[in-house]
């Protein structure tokens, strides 16, 4: 299952994590948004244990997604030592988020 990161949690959970992260920044509203969550939902299950995988509600969290400059949704964030090291925004297959997981192992 996917972990719920939050302006408060978010510093500890994920720029201090020593795995890899992947992050969905998201809101209820969003349409493409519920495209994207099973996907993420499931990319937790094949990578528990190799990498930290969560979402980032972005109408509750209004910090982190400043911090950000989260402007569309769905975004997602791969961390990698606490520094973003690559991004997509949108819908895209589970396999492309799979493989810029992948490199970052």
């Amino acid at each position: 299952m996917a972990l719920e990161f939050t302006d408060s949690n978010f510093d500890e959970l994920a720029l201090q994590s020593d795995k890899p992260v992947l992050i969905d920044f998201w809101a209820e509203w969003c349409g493409p948004c519920r495209m994207v969550g099973p996907i993420v939902e499931e990319l937790a299950g094949d990578y528990e244990g190799r990498a930290l995988i969560g979402k980032v509600n972005v109408d509750q969290n209004p910090e982190i997604s400043s911090k950000y400059g989260i402007r569309s949704i769905p975004t997602i964030l791969f961390i990698k030592n606490g520094e973003v090291v690559d991004k997509q925004v949108g819908v895209v297959a589970k396999e492309v988020l799979a493989e810029k997981l992948d490199a970052q192992l």
